[in-house]
């Protein structure tokens, strides 16, 4: 499945919430400095979904608020 996350580094509580909308906002520690964010990410989506990090995979937006993330 993949599913599209709006990531906010820096944040002082992580944790994943929806909007709304129904979108999924990820707040983590961890600065947007060499992909920390993005495993920071990964692994709260793990924990999320209650899969294996290895199972998550960023697809699309490495660079970007708004990720893609593939959960298999």
């Amino acid at each position: 499945m993949r599913v599209t996350v709006f990531v906010h580094p820096n944040s002082r509580k992580p944790r994943v919430e929806t909007d709304l909308l129904g979108d999924l906002h990820v707040h983590v520690n961890a600065p947007p400095l060499e992909g920390r964010a993005n495993q920071a990410t990964a692994m709260a989506l793990a924990e999320y979904f209650k899969v294996a990090k290895s199972r998550v995979v960023l697809v699309r937006g490495a660079k970007a608020k708004q990720k893609t993330f593939e959960i298999s």
